[in-house]
């Protein structure tokens, strides 16, 4: 029970003794019965005072402290007129003005954190204790290539992302380096912050691949012009021989043997020439001219060009389009040579007797997708490397061409062979 309850019951109590007396007024001498009257008037008093000085300020604490349990921070106790109960009353104030402005502060500082890590071009992936995705900021969205409701509430093995699978093969305190098959590449680091007392491990994803792409360029375009300078040098000052040696043995008997090899070593020379250029090419792609235009035309365009490189192998060419599609910004010759490449390197994947699906999607995209063999996870990871190719014959330089362009366009892309066992290369536009 409450002082507040005891302290009633003690009134009742004393009213009691006050009645009884009363009822005892022709049983005392006047002056006893005025006395013992006294004695009670006088104890009411005292406990009216006491209530004031005591019951009320212990209330009033009370109330403080429901305050606390509710964390009302706004409200304040009032000052009862006792100088130990003001005191409490005092201190109890500004330890709620101070509640208050520290939970203002770190309020503002997690809005201001929160904000941060929605604008920060880095990656955020916050985890549960269960290593489940618990919050993903935009970019995270973007670089793993997912919705956010396909990763939250997931483990990183059970998200459909090559990212994803990545992040999930770092060990926590370690920083690695993961190269994707669209060409991406991210330095991520896992790590773990403190929260109410447990370690909640995050994952920062900085994408590399700007800087690294600006590097390899620079690099390879040096050694291109510097081959192509060598070689093309090399071949002019040989074919000019090769001709003015077969023009001398050409009037001379028996020299056909030897003016047939002059003719071989020219037209190879003149085949290096023209390799070496395919490379060279690359390295002056121009810079795109952007128009407004209608994707669904120029993938229909295409598919009609290569329909009969298509049918030679036996490879049924498909072309689905959304009505809908909004136009987009592109450079249209150099986008259709980037989707001839594109259609061109699945038919050679499949080889004979097969089916590509060209598809364009809202808001703004374009898949092609086909049933070839597929491509390999070590493959993957090689993918839109400067002169890396699968092709026996292959120079390397068809998806450092469609990435080049893509880029320009600032198209996001991936090449990937899905768990349908489909090959899609997918195109967003921005």
């Amino acid at each position: 029970m409450r002082l507040k309850g005891f302290f009633f019951i003690l009134v009742l109590l004393l009213l009691a003794i006050g009645g009884f007396f009363f009822y005892l007024i022709g049983k005392l001498l006047p002056l006893y019965f005025y006395i013992a009257e006294g004695l009670v008037l006088f104890t009411l008093i005292y406990l009216i005072i006491f209530y004031r000085k005591i019951v009320k300020p212990l209330n009033t604490i009370a109330s403080g402290m429901e305050l606390l349990r509710e964390q009302d921070f706004s409200s304040r106790l009032s000052q009862v007129g006792q100088m130990e109960a003001d005191k409490v009353v005092n201190v109890f104030n500004r330890m709620m003005d101070q509640l208050k402005n520290e939970r203002l502060r770190l309020r503002e500082q997690n809005h201001f954190l929160d904000l941060l890590i929605s604008a920060s071009p880095m990656g955020v992936v916050i985890m549960t204790l269960d290593s489940e995705v618990s919050q993903l900021n935009p970019m995270a969205v973007r670089m793993m290539g997912v919705s956010l409701e396909e990763a939250l509430g997931k483990k990183l093995t059970d998200i459909d992302s090559p990212l994803a699978l990545g992040l999930a093969m770092i060990v926590k305190g370690q920083t690695d380096t993961i190269r994707l098959n669209d060409s991406n590449i991210y330095k991520c680091t896992h790590s773990s912050f403190i929260d109410r007392g447990f370690q909640h491990p995050f994952f920062l994803i900085e994408s590399l691949t700007d800087e690294v792409m600006k590097a390899e360029k620079k690099a390879y375009e040096k050694v291109i012009r510097m081959i192509a300078h060598e070689v093309n040098n090399t071949t002019a000052g040989i074919t000019s021989t090769l001709d003015t040696v077969e023009q001398a043995l050409s009037d001379s008997e028996g020299m056909e043997d030897i003016c047939d090899v002059m003719r071989v070593c020219t037209e190879r020379c003149f085949s290096m020439s023209r390799f070496i250029t395919r490379f060279a090419d690359v390295v002056k792609i121009p810079e795109p001219h952007l128009i407004t235009a209608n994707l669904n035309d120029i993938a229909f365009t295409c598919k009609r060009f290569m329909e009969g490189m298509c049918n030679d192998r036996h490879i049924r060419l498909r072309f689905e389009c959304d009505e809908d599609l909004n136009d987009v910004k592109l450079d249209p010759a150099l986008f259709e040579q980037v989707l001839v490449n594109i259609i061109k390197n699945a038919a050679e994947s499949i080889g004979q007797d097969g089916e590509i699906l060209i598809r364009t999607m809202l808001p703004a995209a374009i898949e092609v997708i086909d049933n070839g063999p597929g491509i390999t996870k070590e493959t993957e990871a090689k993918l839109f490397s400067p002169f890396f190719s699968t092709k026996p014959n292959g120079q390397g330089i068809g998806l450092i061409f469609i990435r080049e362009v893509l880029t320009r366009h600032g198209c996001s892309f991936s090449l990937r062979t899905y768990s349908d066992g489909l090959t899609r290369f997918r195109i967003l536009f921005p």
